[in-house]
């Protein structure tokens, strides 16, 4: 997961290249909480949240 600090840290290509691999992320965990396979449910939210952060940075560095 990024945190808060590490995201204000990247540059925009960065935060992109991030966002597509937490897409990713979650795509995966979708499937794993539908079959009831996912140990951590708070993951699914703190992923959103994180991608949420990055577009954030994104918008702030133009």
């Amino acid at each position: 997961m990024v945190k808060k600090k590490e995201d204000k840290k990247l540059t925009k290509d960065q935060a992109e290249k991030k966002i597509l691999t937490l897409k990713k992320d979650l795509f995966n965990i979708r499937f794993k909480k539908i079959n009831n396979q996912i140990n951590n449910h708070a993951q699914y939210a703190e992923i959103k949240k994180s991608i949420a952060r990055l577009y954030t940075t994104i918008k702030n560095t133009k």
